[in-house]
């Protein structure tokens, strides 16, 4: 876990890097409310990728990040340079 927060643009090329060759995984809450509102892993990588990062917030010892574009949001958290965690995600 990575002990200061990333500005956004630095998150956004560090989500863009693990994307690229790195390991995303998912929590069980994302997986569920992904379900609920029919989206895929799919549709996570493309709102990582072109979205708006919103400035890090501190929640249960992690630094999370929240991207957004006009209808889906996710919410991830960086294991390490390599890994990160898509935390919850759903449609606006």
């Amino acid at each position: 876990m990575l002990k200061a927060p990333l500005n956004p643009s630095r998150a956004k090329a560090q989500m863009a890097a693990i994307l690229a060759g790195g390991a995303v995984a998912f929590s069980k809450h994302a997986l569920e409310e992904m379900a609920s509102d029919d989206l895929t892993a799919v549709d996570v990588a493309n709102v990582l990728r072109a979205g708006a990062v919103d400035p890090a917030e501190l929640e249960r010892g992690s630094w999370r990040y929240r991207v957004r574009t006009q209808r889906i949001e996710v919410v991830v958290a960086f294991r390490s340079e390599t890994e990160l965690i898509v935390v919850t995600a759903w449609r606006r």
